[in-house]
């Protein structure tokens, strides 16, 4: 009889550690998890593409005080060869922190000719060479010499530099999307029309529209003045 005691007693302890374990076995995982999980300010925001940092434009450095833009002439025809020249002297001689850009002012413009279009690239200021820069006697010596310079534009003995407002024109009209177009016709110049239902007519140019690269011609429909507005391909001069 003590025997049978004696084991039941111990299956009662058994019984009574078996919750206790289970319930410490099922907490584990939840502590582990908790573990396991970053803390929300430990999570990293993806990093930017690359691409996406490389879109922000390089800042031009600041310019030193004095600096401006001076005119410079040239021979005519020589304009390109003398912003290289410059450009090598510069480079050569050490001067990229007083003499900063060399241009050549030009202008996209279309040509219309025979019926056809040609682009081309139009000087705005034949003989004329803009330089960006602080001017001094070394920097005076640097462009006056350069191969291909003949002067500054100046007022009396200095060179005069460029008005703000005179550079952002210049600049403005160099960056304009739309090339300007040159026409052989002008207002009440006698053209054929070339294209269209009134093919053959010939009549007077009564107005042109560079923007939108129209004309209006003045023809004589059934014995009346009529206005007829084409494009500029769509007429030549007689």
């Amino acid at each position: 009889m003590a025997k049978t005691t004696r084991t039941k007693s111990k299956t009662k302890a058994v019984a009574k550690l078996e919750p206790e374990a289970t319930l410490s076995a099922g907490a584990a995982p939840e502590a582990s998890a908790q573990a396991e999980a970053p803390a929300e300010s430990e999570v990293r925001k993806p990093a930017a593409p690359e691409g996406e940092a490389q879109e922000k434009p390089a800042e031009k450095p600041p310019r030193p005080e004095g600096t401006a833009w001076y005119v410079v002439h040239s021979y005519a025809g020589y304009e390109n060869k003398v912003k290289k020249n410059l450009e090598h002297r510069i480079e050569s001689m050490g001067m990229q922190n007083q003499i900063f850009q060399v241009i050549v002012p030009t202008e996209e413009e279309v040509e219309l000719k025979d019926g056809q279009r040609r682009t081309t690239e139009r000087r705005i200021f034949p003989g004329y060479v803009l330089v960006e820069m602080v001017m001094n006697d070394d920097t005076w010596y640097v462009v006056r010499n350069t191969p291909g310079v003949t002067d500054f534009v100046r007022s009396g003995s200095k060179p005069v530099p460029l008005r703000p407002e005179e550079v952002d024109k210049i600049l403005r009209r160099m960056e304009a999307e739309a090339p300007k177009i040159r026409v052989s016709f002008r207002v009440g110049q006698k053209v054929r029309i070339t294209e269209g239902p009134f093919e053959d007519f010939v009549g007077v140019v009564d107005a042109i529209d560079t923007d939108r690269a129209r004309v209006r011609v003045l023809v004589s429909v059934f014995g009346r003045e009529t206005p007829i507005e084409v494009d500029f391909l769509q007429v030549e001069r007689i």
